[in-house]
């Protein structure tokens, strides 16, 4: 029976990608995991061990966030003394999240914290993770942030920094109503 009155039309949700679907998931077993395996070594070697592993994985990874920090750091007042642009490799980002699952407590996020610091292993993840972010800007929709990445790299194809000079006009703009001039006050 209807009323008469306008309904609402019907509007599907939007599916939601795999990794908002799967991620909560891997995140829960990853961590029953890793609970599990500090259980196991604490049967087999004793708490204590399981104890000073824990701080040892704690303190390198503070270890290596620092140095990777002051790198970058160091990296980025090179290039601003030389007036260019800082480089955009160099695997301190990746140092930095070796060191950041190094510090996270557990076994299997400390092996890969320790195999991210390998440089094979930081070359390898830094052109699959190069290689997805290319092929997720190709996908990107007209209007998103992919868009604008495109559009800079259109208007910019060499790369090159236009010098310019900014102008100030501290008078009326054309269209405003006249000021009233006051003269200068003196003493």
């Amino acid at each position: 029976m209807t009323t008469g009155a306008p309904t609402a039309p019907t509007t599907a949700r939007p599916r939601r990608s795999r990794l908002r679907r799967y991620l909560p998931l891997g995140v829960a077993a990853w961590l029953v995991l890793e609970i599990w395996l500090l259980t196991q070594v604490a049967d087999a070697a004793g708490g204590l061990t399981v104890f000073l592993l824990l701080v040892a994985g704690f303190a390198a990874g503070s270890v290596v966030i620092k140095r990777a920090g002051r790198r970058a750091f160091q990296n980025l007042n090179e290039a601003l003394q030389r007036g260019g642009s800082p480089s955009r490799g160099g695997g301190n980002g990746l140092m930095m999240l070796g060191g950041l699952l190094l510090i996270i407590p557990g076994l299997i996020s400390d092996a890969a914290g320790l195999l991210l610091l390998l440089p094979p292993v930081q070359k390898a993840v830094s052109r699959s993770a190069e290689r997805a972010f290319d092929k997720t800007l190709r996908r990107a929709a007209p209007g998103t942030l992919g868009d604008a990445f495109q559009q800079v790299r259109i208007h910019r194809p060499d790369g090159k920094v236009v010098q310019g000079e900014v102008i100030r006009n501290d008078g009326p703009e054309p269209g405003d109503a006249p000021t009233e001039q006051r003269p200068p006050l003196t003493r």
